[in-house]
């Protein structure tokens, strides 16, 4: 048993030994190439060069007897030469290069290439000199049997022909053209021939064009090889750029219209896209009305190609049509849906109802999804040039939003708050009738693309959805937003398992509330809020009203957000769940900064109050550990003059002020004991201590005098006040609120121009009535708000420090 087993093994080595014996073979069969492949010292010896030559004289010498590697690097090497000694490298080197340049191959013509074109761009030499030692090298190897070689040269002589003079691309390019273009020449002559025009296209007049090079032109167009007659083709759009319009529509276009008709598809294929390339530098009239109707003709069969018969007449069309067949179908119609806003510029949009509208319907209502889409992406391009006349395709955006393909849905909501907002708008010449008459069927479009979305399992697409509906407050009114959409999102947020969307949801939610103009349905959404979000069951809606009060911080104010919000917030400081209190705990920096110190002292009392108790008590580690490390934050001080927050909170309170100024104002005038009671505390105040801002007035002798002149003179201001007739004050009541009207519809924002207004409001109120004139003038209404603004300085000139510190409003105003 042993030795069997010793054999095994032996001659498991064996193999082994022998696999790898047979890999060292390998290898060095591997490397015998590798050292055939070494120089000998012959050749070593004829590849050396002497050290002590010039580089001048080593180029002649490696060019005359040198191999053609070493050629080739001088070739490379010209444009450096060029830049070390111009005169000698084109007296010796130069004719070395085009005699070796005949019998050379073709690495070395494509090296030649580059560098004479490099040696141009550099500007090495003249162009007269260029032109007189390059240009004749360049136009000897155009036609070289290599394609590769002869395209190289051609390009090179292209970017030539943009520096040469007029009178040198005459004699020495155009001239010899007319003999090389001819049909006894090579098919590669004829090719060359037919890119070269395309360039001098572009170099000489009009009349030269038509004389010299337009007949070559024509004669070429009608070569007996397809491959001449498409790259002629492919050069029309240079030559009639260089022609101009008129030509272009006698000579070119004709010529563009035969080879249309080529029986070679390549030919056909070119002169259709240079036909689209043309059309940019054309107007309406190239084509007469005839040829305008049978384009458009042609355009309306394309979008309707494949397409059965709807009134039966199909009985010799029910043919059965290959699946190959039907994807060219959906692909024509798809590129007619791609170029439908196009076609509208080419009919003028005041014509689209008359002419396009059918086809718009026909592509709207496709049975392919791809024709669709195609027409859903391009909907908002298609609107932006119907301008005023966007409401004649209301009915397709609804059948879009409805449509059975939520891809449809997803490209149509791309642009959707753009759509919606040239919907309501329109143009300038659409009457609100179209608009109010838009608006109750695109409500429940919208409301069922919304559902179609919700039961989907495409979430991006819902997410997106309701992110663009918030662009809803600007297009319909507050009240439709409450009933039909607002509810909705609030559902969402309670309902829907997929994260995104519920942030979407909460979001647009809180852009609607920003913008509801009613405080009873602002209060029942708050409490709602607060209710089934705050204080709901589920950790997740707790969760929730997280994101939720974070979207309110950005966009409502911070007194808005500290009046609803900040209370509910720090109640979930004792959520039983600690995912809630750690995102709590993240959100505090925000929550801190929305308070106004001191104004909201006593709810900085409240934050530092929770922050200590879960310092204290909190037992898990991870929540403890981002409250310790978010509280070096939350117990500094902040003092910011946030402008962009006094602008939110100036527009929440827009509509509220108004009733507050008409109420404040009002009871002014109704009893006389009312005025003698404000005055006798407007007096009693200013005999205490003033505010530390005016507490150093009795140190200025000016200010003092002033001051007793105030306490003299009181009793006469309201004696003049208390004479003024019924008429009077009910006149000066209907000025003030007339000027808030108007002050509010300019918007006067700059502060010269507040001044001013200021001051001719002042001066009128003076002239009329001191009392009343400075109570509105300094009304807290117009102070708060920055309509008026007046200087201590412009009011001494008015000599109104009496009403100063007598009128309660006044204080009131500036306080």
């Amino acid at each position: 048993m042993h030795p069997i087993i010793f054999f095994s093994k032996m001659d498991f080595s064996q193999s082994n030994l022998f696999g790898y014996i047979e890999d060292l073979q390998e290898l060095t069969i591997i490397e015998r190439p590798v050292r055939r492949s070494l120089k000998t010292p012959e050749e070593i010896e004829r590849l050396t060069v002497d050290e002590e030559l010039s580089d001048i004289e080593r180029a002649v010498y490696l060019l005359s007897s040198g191999q053609d590697i070493q050629g080739t690097s001088v070739v490379a090497n010209l444009p450096v030469l060029m830049r070390q000694n111009p005169a000698e490298t084109l007296r010796r080197v130069l004719p070395k290069i085009r005699e070796v340049l005949h019998v050379a191959g073709v690495e070395m013509q494509l090296t030649a290439a580059v560098s004479f074109l490099t040696v141009l761009q550099e500007e090495s030499v003249s162009i007269h000199t260029y032109s007189h030692s390059f240009l004749h090298i360049i136009l000897q190897n155009l036609e070289h049997r290599d394609a590769g070689v002869s395209n190289a040269w051609l390009e090179t002589l292209l970017s030539v022909i943009e520096a040469l003079p007029k009178e040198t691309i005459r004699h020495e390019i155009l001239n010899p053209l007319v003999s090389k273009a001819q049909l006894s020449q090579t098919l590669q002559s004829r090719l060359v021939s037919c890119k070269i025009m395309g360039k001098l296209a572009n170099k000489f007049e009009a009349h030269i064009i038509k004389r010299e090079i337009l007949p070559l032109v024509k004669s070429l167009c009608h070569d007996v090889e397809y491959e001449v007659r498409a790259c002629m083709c492919r050069q029309l759009e240079h030559i009639a750029q260089g022609i101009g319009t008129e030509l272009t529509k006698t000579v070119v276009l004709p010529e563009l219209v035969e080879l249309a008709r080529d029986e070679s598809s390549s030919v056909r294929l070119a002169a259709f896209e240079t036909l689209v390339n043309l059309l940019d530098m054309f107007d309406a009239g190239i084509f007469t009305p005839e040829q305008h109707l049978r384009f458009l003709e042609f355009y309306k069969k394309l979008s309707t190609l494949g397409l059965q018969q709807e009134n039966g007449h199909n009985d010799n069309q029910l043919q059965l049509q290959t699946l190959e067949q039907e994807k060219k179908y959906i692909s024509v119609r798809k590129n007619c849906a791609y170029n439908f806003p196009a076609m509208i510029v080419f009919v003028d949009p005041k014509n689209f109802h008359l002419e396009l509208y059918s086809i718009f319907f026909c592509l709207c209502h496709d049975p392919e999804v791809p024709v669709r889409y195609t027409m859903a992406i391009s909907f908002y391009e298609v609107a932006k040039l119907l301008n005023s006349g966007v409401y004649t395709i209301h009915k397709e955006l609804v059948t879009l939003l409805q449509d059975e393909s939520l891809e449809v849905l997803d490209a149509l909501v791309g642009h959707l708050p753009e759509i919606l907002e040239l919907m309501t708008n329109g143009g300038e010449n659409s009457g609100s009738e179209s608009k109010l008459l838009s608006i109750p069927d695109l409500i429940p479009a919208l409301t069922t693309a919304e559902q179609r979305a919700a039961t989907s399992l495409k979430w991006r697409t819902h997410e997106k959805l309701l992110q663009k509906y918030a662009c809803l407050p600007h297009i319909i009114s507050s009240d439709q937003i409450y009933y039909r959409f607002l509810h909705r999102m609030l559902t969402i947020i309670l309902t829907n398992n997929v994260l995104p969307v519920q942030k979407a949801a909460a979001r647009t939610l809180c852009v609607y509330l920003r913008y509801n103009r009613k405080q009873e349905q602002r209060h029942e959404v708050i409490q709602k809020l607060i209710e089934q979000l705050g204080q709901g069951k589920s950790y997740w809606n707790r969760l929730r009203f997280l994101d939720t009060c974070e979207f309110i911080m950005e966009l409502f104010s911070k007194s808005f957000f500290c009046k609803y919000f900040f209370l509910p917030v720090l109640e979930l400081t004792h959520d039983p769940v600690a995912n809630v209190r750690m995102k709590l705990c993240y959100l505090l920096p925000k929550v801190k900064s929305t308070l106004k110190i001191p104004t909201d002292k006593h709810l900085l009392q409240q934050l530092e109050l929770c922050i200590r108790k879960l310092l204290c008590q909190e037992k898990d580690k991870d929540v403890l550990t981002i409250v310790k490390r978010v509280s070096i934050f939350l117990f500094q001080q902040f003092y910011e003059n946030d402008l962009l927050d006094q602008e939110k909170e100036r527009q929440e309170h827009l509509l509220l002020e108004m009733v507050y100024f008409i109420s404040t104002i009002c009871p002014f005038f109704n009893s006389k004991e009312d005025k003698k009671s404000k005055l006798v505390r407007s007096q009693s105040f200013s005999t205490q201590a003033l505010h530390p801002k005016y507490s150093n007035i009795d140190k200025c002798p000016n200010k003092s005098s002033a001051t007793g002149y105030t306490s003299s003179v009181s009793g006469m201001g309201k004696s003049c006040m208390l004479s003024f007739s019924g008429k009077l004050l009910y006149f000066t009541l209907v000025f003030c609120v007339c000027f808030f009207l108007i002050t509010y519809s300019f918007k006067v924002t700059f502060q010269s121009s507040k001044s001013k207004m200021s001051l001719a409001f002042l001066d009128w109120h003076f002239g009329c009535h001191k009392k009343v004139g400075f109570a509105i003038c300094f009304h807290p209404f117009y102070v708060r708000k920055g309509i008026l603004h007046i200087t201590s300085a412009e009011l001494g000139e008015r000599n109104c420090c009496l009403e100063m510190t007598s009128s309660p409003f006044a204080f009131e105003g500036f306080g």
